[in-house]
């Protein structure tokens, strides 16, 4: 199983004013369409996010949600301090190898993501990671 960082994902009370400092200041700039999650709106779990990119990492700047948690059943909540994104390429694996070492997560499946199956953890400090891996792979 191989993991990729694939983005960063920042909460904040004002997407638009997250979305223009990393603009303005980091120079930060639209990725392709393609390559951009399409949010499962229908859920309800994902509100207003604007995505930037260096061009090889992508940021989700993401509107904060503490409430996230309770709506999607799940316990890791994403969308409270935000969180560190890999990808991996066989996230079956992935769930053993979190299950071997005793790591407690959350699986969201595609509930957030169309076409990702995403799993989220916290580390020791209690910071958000995510894994996910694309559907079709």
């Amino acid at each position: 199983m191989k993991l990729k960082l694939h983005h960063i994902n920042l909460c904040t009370s004002n997407v638009e004013d997250m979305d223009k400092f990393y603009r303005n200041v980091l120079c930060l700039s639209d990725d392709d369409p393609d390559n951009l999650p399409p949010i499962n709106k229908n859920r309800g779990l994902v509100g207003d996010v604007s995505f930037v990119t260096d061009g090889d990492v992508q940021m989700h700047l993401t509107k904060k949600d503490v409430l996230n948690s309770f709506r999607s059943g799940q316990t890791v909540n994403p969308l409270e301090r935000g969180h560190i994104a890999y990808r991996t390429d066989d996230i079956e694996a992935f769930k053993a190898h979190l299950d071997n070492l005793n790591v407690p997560y959350s699986d969201w499946g595609s509930d957030a993501v169309k076409g990702w199956h995403q799993l989220f953890f916290y580390d020791p400090e209690g910071n958000v990671i995510e894994v996910h891996q694309l559907k079709n792979n």
